[in-house]
C-alpha cells in the first residue's frame, strides 16, 4: 500500500502547489469511470493530480499521481500510480525527456522507466512514447502516440493509440488500446470539464477480450490555459488516450 500513499500525497501536494510554488503549473482532478469487458461491468472514481516545475531555462519537472476505485458484483478494489518525468525543451517546439513510475495493483507492484517526446504546433500537440514495465512475473513494452488539436486555447480534442507485449510465464499478450477524449475550460476560470472513450483488445493464448472504457470528470487547473500547460509539461503522463489504464500514469 506504499504506493497508494505515494499517489495520495502526490495528489494532495498538487491541489495545494499554487500556494507554495508561484511557478508550478498543474491540475488536479475527479472522475467517474465505467468499464465493460464482454458483459462484465465496472464502475469507479479516479483522482488524479500533475504538476511541473521548472528547474532550469529549459529543464521541466513533472510529477503526476492517481488514484483509482473500481466496484463490480466480485468486489471492489483500489489501485494507484505516480510517475516523475524530466524535460528538456529544444526551441519553443520540441520536448524530450523520460520517466520513471510505479502502479500497485492491490498488492502487486509495478515498475516502469520510458522515453517521451512532444512536438507542439500552432494549434496542435503531438506525444510519443516507449516503456519498459517490470510486472510480477512477467515484463512488457508499450509503444504509444496522441495528437491533441486545440480548437482555442482552452478546449482540446485528443485521440490516440497504444501497442502493449506482455511477456509472461504463462505466455505473450498482445494488447492494443486506442481513444479519444475532450476537455472544455471555462472563460477565466480554473475548472474544467472533460470525457473519453478508450477500447482496449487484448490477444492472449488466442483469448480475444475487449472492453470499453467511458470516463467523465471535472478538472481544476492552474498556471494557465489548457494548451499554455500542455506547452509546459503540465500533461506528460495524463493525456495519451491509450495508456492510462494500461501503464496507470
Amino acid at each position: 500500500m506504499k504506493t497508494v500513499f505515494l499517489a495520495s500525497v502526490a495528489a494532495a501536494t498538487l491541489i495545494a502547489a499554487p500556494a507554495f510554488a508561484q511557478d508550478a503549473v498543474g491540475s488536479a482532478g475527479i472522475g467517474y469511470v465505467h468499464t465493460d469487458a464482454e458483459g462484465f461491468k465496472t464502475d469507479g472514481a479516479q483522482l488524479d493530480g500533475v504538476g511541473a516545475f521548472q528547474v532550469a531555462p529549459e529543464w521541466t519537472v513533472t510529477v503526476n499521481g492517481a488514484v483509482n476505485y473500481a466496484d463490480s458484483d466480485f468486489g471492489d478494489d483500489t489501485t494507484a500510480a505516480a510517475a516523475a518525468h524530466l524535460s528538456k525543451t529544444f526551441g519553443s517546439d520540441l520536448r524530450v525527456g523520460g520517466f520513471v513510475g510505479v502502479t500497485d495493483l492491490g498488492g502487486d507492484e509495478t515498475f516502469s522507466v520510458g522515453a517521451e517526446v512532444q512536438k507542439y504546433l500552432a494549434s496542435a500537440t503531438l506525444t510519443g512514447l516507449v516503456s519498459y514495465t517490470d510486472l510480477e512475473g512477467a515484463d512488457a513494452w508499450t509503444f504509444g502516440g496522441d495528437a491533441a488539436y486545440y480548437v482555442n486555447p482552452s478546449f482540446r480534442l485528443n485521440a490516440g493509440v497504444s501497442y502493449t507485449n506482455v511477456d509472461a510465464d504463462l505466455g505473450e499478450a498482445d494488447v492494443w488500446a486506442y481513444g479519444a477524449g475532450a476537455e472544455y475550460q471555462f472563460a477565466n476560470s480554473p475548472f474544467s470539464v472533460n470525457g473519453s472513450y478508450q477500447r482496449v483488445s487484448t490477444d492472449f493464448a488466442n483469448v480475444d477480450v475487449d472492453a470499453d472504457v467511458f470516463m467523465i470528470g471535472a478538472r481544476y487547473n492552474f498556471g494557465g490555459t489548457l494548451q499554455s500547460l500542455d506547452r509546459a509539461g503540465a500533461n506528460l503522463g495524463r493525456t495519451l488516450a491509450g495508456l492510462p489504464g494500461l501503464a496507470g500514469f
